[in-house]
């Protein structure tokens, strides 16, 4: 009788957990959730993997957005979207979600979910670098990563001369898959102690990321493998400071790359083409102050490539590049703009930061 009332529990659970998912909601709170909840949003889960295991084993369609609640998200194995029976569409997508999001009035930087991978580094087939780890991994259409506060992993990034340790946050490896935003993100590093390799890394069509802020990281944004040239990639309205990669890897997007109202300062180097350097990209309305290499092709996870040709560039309206210099970035932590660039300050105009609208 007791194991009776087991099973028929563990129905429920399950089929409330359906319901809801039919509702297209989950919501995760890492104090006062439990994974065996339903994800109803006065029964929330506790971890973002219980949310991408209903999703994955989930039969239908339509939209599903996961709200994650301000608290310490830390990974300890990486968190997979692959739903195999569950369709997406652009219109009707699948959403990860801070609850408040920057533009909300309540907002404030302490709101943000903070995501920290802890999980072992795995060696990776052929490499010879040390292994690496995945964060947060989409493996299908159709989805937004939004108003989230990403760290790095706390690891020694360089233990010996040749190695490189490494965590990618945001990942999507399908070379075939299509349409990934990113937006109003705040990826945070520090070399010394929680280095963040490389916050967004993707491969597929239609990756764009924007108004997000990139602070103390290596890279930032690595358009990894396609099929085919990657269409439909953009990156606009994103601030990126005090890095020690680069800001711009297109080793796979197409010609058609938009490219606009996105700030660098202080950055080892600006941009990465593919080795072939078979592309030229349009840049407009971007500002870049404080660089040591501009333009360089090839590179990989232990390298920035070699000098490439600049003219690959093509500079358009309102783009400046200027070699030395800094721009002022708010350090009181107290600001709704801290570490984004001080209101009235020089590239401010751009509107590069988390906010869609000025405050």
């Amino acid at each position: 009788m007791k194991k009776l009332h087991t099973i028929v529990l563990l129905l429920l659970f399950s089929f409330q957990g359906f319901a809801q998912l039919e509702k297209g909601v989950l919501y995760i709170n890492p104090v006062s959730g439990d994974d065996m909840n339903t994800g109803q949003k006065g029964n929330p889960l506790r971890t973002l993997f219980a949310a991408a295991e209903k999703i994955n084993t989930a039969e239908g369609e339509g939209s599903v957005t996961v709200f994650l609640s301000e608290g310490m998200y830390a990974l300890d194995t990486t968190v997979r979207f692959e739903p195999k029976k569950w369709k997406f569409t652009r219109e009707n997508r699948l959403t990860i979600r801070a609850e408040v999001l920057p533009d909300d009035k309540d907002w404030n930087q302490g709101k943000m979910p903070v995501v920290i991978s802890v999980m072992p580094f795995q060696n990776i087939p052929d490499d010879r670098l040390g292994g690496a780890s995945n964060g947060i991994q989409v493996e299908t259409n159709h989805v937004t990563i939004q108003g989230l506060r990403v760290l790095g992993s706390p690891v020694h990034e360089r233990p010996a001369d040749g190695m490189v340790i490494r965590n990618y946050p945001i990942i999507r490896e399908g070379r075939d898959l299509d349409d990934l935003r990113v937006t109003q993100c705040l990826f945070l590093g520090d070399i010394y102690s929680a280095p963040n390799h490389l916050p967004v890394l993707a491969s597929g069509q239609g990756v764009v990321v924007d108004h997000c802020v990139f602070y103390g990281v290596k890279d930032a944004v690595v358009f990894w493998f396609s099929d085919r040239p990657a269409e439909n990639c953009e990156m606009h309205h994103n601030l990126i400071v005090n890095i020690y990669g680069a800001a711009v890897w297109t080793w796979s997007v197409a010609e058609d790359f938009k490219y606009y109202n996105n700030v660098v300062t202080g950055a080892e180097a600006f941009w990465i083409l593919d080795k072939e350097e078979k592309n030229s990209f349009n840049l407009s309305n971007s500002l870049v102050v404080g660089y040591n290499q501009l333009v360089n092709k090839g590179g990989g996870p232990a390298n920035l490539g070699e000098p490439a040709d600049a003219s690959k560039l093509k500079l358009g309206e309102n783009v400046i590049i200027q070699r030395e210099g800094s721009l002022e970035i708010v350090k009181d932590p107290t600001s709704l703009y801290y570490l984004q660039l001080a209101p009235g300050s020089l590239g401010s105009e751009l509107g590069a930061g988390l906010f869609y609208h000025k405050k």
